[in-house]
């Protein structure tokens, strides 16, 4: 299965709110023609609408993939309308947070390709990150195509299986809040310092933006990089003795924070 094959048989997209439309509008400036592709959704937004693909019509007999976007919420009532397309010769593709491989198995049949992935939130300006795992009947062609879709949102990586996902989802699929947190309280704090809150919110956004962007060019690592910042006894050192305490700093409070994201990505799995 192949980009070609995508385009003669179709892609069906099962859920088109802000991770599915930002997906399609990759797929579409990447070349994938408005008509293979078959969109189900009950509230399409303007901007789908005007976008040329097949909505909520008639879907076609054998589509090589379904991907599937809806809210975990939804899922029951969404799925068993594609069960149809189960047993084999189409591939099914999850980004719903939090939905087992086997919860598809049930509803499919377990001779069903699948293939779970978890994106994260700065897919909407192709910069995310997704995670992919698939199940015994996912070939490596099925992985491959999934992760030329994926590409069109930012980076894919392959995991082991199935047992990351939790630890994925508490370190990139949730990650993005801490970050934004991370924004909020620099910013808070530059006020207590003085600043006016709208400069501090700029200095604070601009510096987290910058700095994972330059973590991201750079050759050297994240430890590295902070040592290039950090002058002896200067202001970034006395910082960081704060940041960096074994026992109040970063490291034991995100070492809490995303085990309690995991464990609980664990109890809504059950």
């Amino acid at each position: 299965m192949n980009m070609d094959d995508l385009r003669r048989r179709g892609l069906v997209l099962l859920g088109c709110g802000k991770m599915g439309s930002a997906m399609l509008a990759g797929w579409l400036k990447g070349g994938l023609p408005a008509q293979s592709v078959w969109v189900i959704d009950p509230h399409p937004s303007d901007w789908l609408t005007d976008q040329g693909v097949h909505l909520n019509a008639d879907l076609p007999k054998d589509p090589a993939i379904v991907l599937v976007a809806v809210k975990p919420q939804m899922m029951a009532e969404a799925l068993p309308v594609l069960k149809g397309f189960g047993g084999g010769g189409t591939l099914f593709l999850s980004v719903a947070a939090g939905t087992a491989i086997r919860f598809y198995e049930e509803v499919l049949g377990a001779e069903t390709p699948i293939i779970r992935a978890m994106p994260n939130t700065p897919a909407a300006i192709a910069r995310g990150i997704t995670a992919i795992c698939g199940n015994v009947q996912a070939t490596g062609a099925h992985l491959d195509l999934a992760e030329a879709l994926l590409s069109a949102v930012g980076q894919v990586v392959r995991l082991q299986g199935e047992h990351q996902m939790d630890a994925v989802t508490a370190v990139s699929g949730s990650g993005p809040a801490y970050v934004f947190h991370l924004i909020e309280a620099m910013a808070a704090a530059g006020v207590a310092e003085g600043l006016p809150e709208d400069l501090a919110l700029q200095l604070a956004t601009a510096t987290v933006a910058g700095a994972g962007a330059l973590a991201e060019e750079a050759a050297e690592d994240p430890a590295q990089l902070r040592v290039n910042v950090t002058s002896p006894g200067g202001t970034t050192a006395a910082a960081l003795a704060v940041l960096m305490d074994e026992e109040a700093g970063f490291p034991p409070l995100l070492k809490r924070a995303v085990h309690a994201a995991a464990e609980r990505g664990r109890e809504l799995g059950k």
